[in-house]
């Protein structure tokens, strides 16, 4: 008797105290009028090297259904404010249901647009089973970017599964670019809201005073390397040309500018109107979704000929006052390999050589290496370990995804082609001039070019250099990496560079007052016209950047990229560009259009498609 008393009084006790003196349960009882409703926080920012805010955050709305509550709703005038058909509007149900069961709320319209909110809002006591839930979405203040940055975009089930539960349906988590990278610091931490509503579905206050409300946790915000103003620049001087330019500070690895033309403005995959441009972008066959920058692979001329000139003295096969004799062809290997240059002592000394940019001696240099070991297969691989060590052939690791290897071909590659023992230095000789099998990313030829400009190190491509203040978490990216050639072999390799731009191929795109040293480059193209191409790096001693330039099917390495890099240079070194006939140059850059012709017969087809459209007063979705 005296348990079975105890017991009771402690049942009665609880019992007073769960009725009487804590509300919790009472209020719980009436879960119905009870809303969870999920805090989004906001995404961390993205800004410049000076503190401009590149990517930031903008309030936006997103219309949820909780399929089962959707009862007597008018589906006319719903699809009246929205501007919807009605079998649009059961297909959004039919996927909610389909995705999230029909108790759970789901995204019906995500980030309505601020004319569809405002419709929505004053009429949404009379949808029962719909309500708006603020999201702060990707806002972009400069149109340029976009392969950097990336985007967001609602999260799928795999994704879902594999974040072990932190994404539910409705949150949004990157795709590409930087938000993919640094999604788990940018993302933060949702929150949520207990709201009470009445029997009309109007939102009447907050349950037990917030008490049980969770705050959102924002992300955190990234500093990058870039300047605004030169990715800007090297947007417009792109601009109706396919190619890539990639700007470097070589002493720190740190991105100034990375361009990959055609792109796209960042906001367009961003939005209620996210699904059709991300379509009309998919299929345009100028391709603006691909990241020329890391994902391109190039042949890269003569820009790679500064490269092999100091494997070349790095191994002992030649010396800096090395010389030719080239009247405009290489015959050491039977036929006549062409040479643009045909004058006596252009290829008098590597300098020269470097300078007006001699096939001849370079196919020369390129066998020395190859034979100077005795054996075609072991010279090809001392080679390669060379060109690894340029970070050629191989993921740079740069804080992109999708990141590209280039190629540097190797011997068990011509193993496969030719058979083992059955290949020389000739049948592989374009290598030394950049051609044959030999593929570079726009950002591995500025990567290259920073190594030469520090006399043999460099430090690994990034963007970011510091998350909410702290750089630490980023060490990877301070390690310094050094080539194993005396520094003192890059200085005639940096006088040729330098030579070319004062008195060789690329003497036309001189500098007021700057020293830049440079290589063109004018690549064959299987597919079409050759490809532009220039590297460059200035001043000459103690270097502050370092460009590559790619222009598809512009010809000379002289008449597009170099300029193109040299307005990239003087900009970032002096903040302007002079006027006269600088000013001039940029000018006819960024006016000039080079465009292959299945592009520019798109580009009629829906220009004449949006004039259509337009005659007839309806929206055009190209």
């Amino acid at each position: 008797m005296i348990i079975t008393f105890v017991l009771l009084s402690v049942l009665v006790v609880r019992l007073f105290y769960i009725q009487v003196l804590d509300d919790r349960y009472a209020k719980l009882a009436d879960q119905q009028a009870i809303r969870e409703i999920t805090v989004y926080p906001n995404r961390g920012r993205i800004l410049d090297r000076n503190g401009n805010i590149l990517v930031n955050n903008r309030a936006t709305y997103d219309l949820m259904v909780t399929p089962y509550k959707v009862k007597n709703v008018d589906t006319a005038f719903f699809c009246q404010l929205l501007n919807i058909d009605s079998n649009y509007f059961k297909q959004r149900i039919r996927r909610a249901i389909n995705r999230n069961g029909p108790a759970r709320a789901t995204i019906f319209l995500p980030m309505l647009n601020e004319k569809d909110y405002g419709r929505i809002q004053e009429n949404i006591k009379m949808f029962p089973g719909f309500e708006l839930v603020r999201r702060p979405s990707r806002y972009y203040p400069y149109d340029c970017g976009a392969h950097i940055f990336g985007y967001v975009r609602e999260v799928d089930s795999g994704m879902i599964k594999r974040s072990n539960g932190f994404y539910h349906s409705g949150d949004m988590a990157s795709a590409t670019g930087l938000e993919r990278t640094y999604e788990a610091v940018l993302r933060g931490k949702r929150g949520m809201r207990y709201v009470v509503h009445n029997v009309y579905n109007r939102a009447v206050g907050s349950y037990a005073d917030g008490k049980y409300d969770q705050a959102p946790v924002a992300g955190k915000d990234l500093k990058l390397a870039l300047d605004a103003q030169l990715q800007l620049l090297g947007k417009k001087l792109l601009k109706d040309k396919i190619g890539s330019i990639v700007a470097l500070d070589p002493q720190t690895g740190g991105v100034l500018a990375m361009v990959s033309a055609p792109s796209y403005a960042p906001w367009e995959l961003s939005g209620p109107d996210m699904g059709n441009n991300y379509m009309r972008l998919l299929y345009n066959p100028a391709k603006p979704l691909f990241n020329r920058a890391i994902q391109a692979g190039y042949p890269p001329g003569s820009t790679f000929k500064p490269t092999d000139a100091v494997v070349a003295l790095g191994e002992h096969v030649i010396t800096p006052d090395y010389g030719i004799a080239c009247s405009g062809a290489y015959y050491g290997c039977g036929g006549a390999l062409n040479c643009a240059e045909h004058w006596a002592g252009h290829s008098g000394n590597l300098q020269d050589a470097i300078a007006w940019s001699c096939n001849s001696y370079f196919f020369d240099v390129f066998r020395k290496i190859v034979n100077h070991k005795g054996n075609p297969a072991e010279g090809l691989a001392t080679w390669v370990h060379y060109m690894h060590a340029f970070g050629l052939g191989t993921e740079l690791g740069i804080d992109l995804p999708s990141e590209s290897n280039g190629n540097i071909p190797d011997t068990a590659f011509y193993n496969r082609i030719y058979g083992k023992g059955r290949w020389g230095s000739c049948n592989i000789v374009s290598d030394g001039i950049g051609q044959g099998e030999v593929l570079e990313t726009p950002l591995q030829m500025a990567n290259a070019v920073s190594i030469i400009a520090n006399k043999g190190f460099y430090y690994k491509p990034h963007l970011v250099t510091s998350i909410d203040g702290n750089s630490d978490i980023l060490n990877p990216f301070h390690k310094k990496h050094e080539l194993d050639i005396p520094d003192s072999l890059f200085k005639p390799v940096i006088q040729g560079m330098r030579e070319v731009v004062t008195k060789g191929t690329g003497r036309y795109v001189q500098i007021p007052d700057v020293a830049m040293c440079g290589k063109t480059g004018t690549a064959e193209n299987s597919h079409g016209k050759d490809h532009s191409i220039f590297v460059a790096f200035a001043p000459k001693d103690n270097p502050k950047i370092a460009v590559a330039v790619v222009v598809e099917n512009a010809g000379f390495g002289s008449t597009y990229a170099a300029p193109i890099a040299s307005l990239m240079v003087e900009k970032y070194l002096t903040d302007s560009i002079a006027t006269g006939t600088r000013t001039a140059l940029m000018e006819r850059m960024m006016n000039t259009e080079i465009l292959p012709d299945e592009v520019l017969k798109y580009r009629e087809e829906h220009k004449k498609k949006r004039k259509a459209a337009a005659q007839k007063g309806i929206a055009y979705r190209n």
